[in-house]
């Protein structure tokens, strides 16, 4: 089992010290994913429950459950 994780890690390590095009596109996506996660997040997905006691937050989770 140990042998064949590493092979299989030598196997990925191997091809993206290789990669010419690869590289640059990983970083591309990476930088996208953190701006849409992370920058999208906090101007776009604000908590809907922040700064509410628990009991607040049971009573609006069950108000839209009821809904649905």
């Amino acid at each position: 089992m140990k042998k064949l994780i590493l092979s299989i890690w030598n196997f990925y390590a191997d091809g993206f010290k290789n990669m010419t095009w690869g590289k640059p596109l990983w970083l591309l996506i990476i930088l996208k994913a953190v701006i849409l996660f992370a920058i999208l997040r906090v101007f776009f997905f604000k908590p809907v429950m922040a700064g509410k006691t628990d009991e607040q937050k049971s009573e609006y989770v069950r108000t839209q459950l009821i809904r649905s």
